[in-house]
């Protein structure tokens, strides 16, 4: 893939979806900002320029142009909850919940997360890299410009290390910007079956010590990652939960969980209470927990490829969010065994149907709240002069077709800090 510097003026939109520069609360949800016939000026990497076509080329009528052609230019998606890196599938568990097997019983008998922590242990660096760089590659070309990406299927330290070292990888190669997680916490590993808490302990006492150490020499230039922990039952409980928090935090990691999916264990209650960044999943949560988010700054994170993927019925309770007022996001949950899928516009038709939101309340919620979701929201997430040139050209006049058609990719061209994106065949 190869990209051109970019000084340029686009123009001659349907519309330009602009939003607004931080994350939209409750039913604000759904401001899209819509510059009809509308133009932005990049210069570099950023925005230095917003308005009507007509203004714009008028005061910068020196500029080399790009015209949208009469089609929606809005901002790339960010993809605020993912697990990038992993080596193999998991096919035969579709089959196995086809059969009736449930996601935990699977994951009891032995498959689940460690069926892939087993392959990815296995896998040579550059096995990975080279899977998780198709992937990445497939995010980019359905409008995804920036991303969250876990490791979490090392589960020692070695193999932890090595899903981020790929990740830092592909971030300098790829335009796909990544914002890396450490997810040690994803499930206790078959070496510590029924000492669980001398797993937590050793990510406490020498994981998260070391990781710290690790990234600020590997580096230095780039905020510490974010620490998640599954917190589920099978998995790791509240106690458990709380004790790797304190330990991360007090070492200046920010925080995120897994929270809710299958049952409520109160994890929704912590991650407010520590002020984690977000909680996602959030599929079980409670109407006193979602009350809570409201009232905090902890980004919700909803996940619908997981329940379609899983064939459940139950999707995180979108408009209770939306109707008590907290911050909602959407992300892809892209993983091996529930969501094989990277593709935010697929993402933003699901929860369109089945948390009913409408297309311009799911598309703010995977533009500037998914990057709030991240802590990059003064950054990306939308057009403002001043943000970081991360746009979509469509190839539809209106907004509406990334939620009425689905199955398909909409994305024309795409600019990444300010550079047109090109892809090799």
């Amino acid at each position: 893939m190869q990209a051109d510097h970019s000084s340029i003026l686009i123009h001659s939109t349907s519309q330009l979806i602009t939003l607004t520069p931080e994350a939209q609360r409750g039913e604000q949800l759904g401001n899209l900002g819509i510059i009809p016939d509308g133009a932005l000026l990049i210069e570099d990497e950023s925005i230095t320029a917003v308005g009507k076509t007509v203004d714009l080329i008028r005061r910068f009528p020196r500029a080399e142009r790009f015209d949208a052609g009469g089609k929606v230019v809005m901002p790339g998606f960010v993809d605020a909850h993912t697990h990038l890196v992993w080596a193999g599938d998991r096919a035969a568990e579709f089959e196995m919940r086809l059969e009736g097997k449930s996601y935990m019983e699977i994951m009891s008998a032995g498959g689940g997360i460690q069926a892939s922590v087993n392959a990815t242990r296995n896998a040579r660096k550059s096995e990975l890299y080279e899977q998780s760089h198709e992937r990445a590659q497939e995010m980019l070309r359905y409008g995804t410009t920036s991303c969250e990406a876990k490791s979490g299927y090392g589960l020692n330290w070695d193999s932890e290390i090595k899903q981020l070292e790929v990740l830092l990888e592909l971030n300098r190669a790829c335009e796909l910007e990544i914002h890396p997680t450490f997810l040690a916490a994803h499930a206790v590993p078959k070496e510590y079956t029924g000492r669980a808490d001398e797993y937590v302990t050793l990510i406490c006492n020498s994981m998260l010590p070391e990781l710290k150490s690790w990234w600020e020499r590997e580096t230095s230039e780039r905020e510490l990652p974010f620490v998640d922990v599954f917190c589920e039952k099978g998995a790791f409980n509240l106690e458990q939960t709380e004790r790797i928090f304190k330990a991360a935090k007090s070492l200046g990691f920010r925080l995120k969980i897994h929270a809710d999916e299958f049952e409520n264990l109160g994890g929704t209650r912590l991650a407010v209470n520590m002020k984690a960044i977000s909680a996602d999943h959030l599929v079980k949560t409670s109407a006193q927990e979602i009350r809570l988010l409201a009232e905090s700054d902890t980004v919700a994170v909803a996940l619908p490829c997981t329940p379609f993927g899983l064939n459940e019925a139950a999707y995180t309770p979108a408009r209770e969010i939306i109707r008590q007022g907290g911050v909602l996001a959407l992300a892809s949950d892209l993983n091996p065994g529930t969501a094989w899928c990277g593709n935010m516009q697929f993402v933003i038709a699901l929860a369109c149907r089945a948390m009913q939101l409408t297309p311009a309340q799911a598309i703010a919620a995977a533009t500037i709240n998914a990057a709030a979701a991240l802590g990059i929201q003064e950054n990306t997430g939308s057009l403002q002069a001043g943000k970081q040139a991360d746009l979509l050209v469509l190839q539809v006049e209106d907004y509406r077709h990334l939620a009425y058609r689905f199955g398909g990719n909409l994305v024309k061209d795409i600019f990444k800090k300010g550079k047109r994106v090109h892809f090799s065949e």
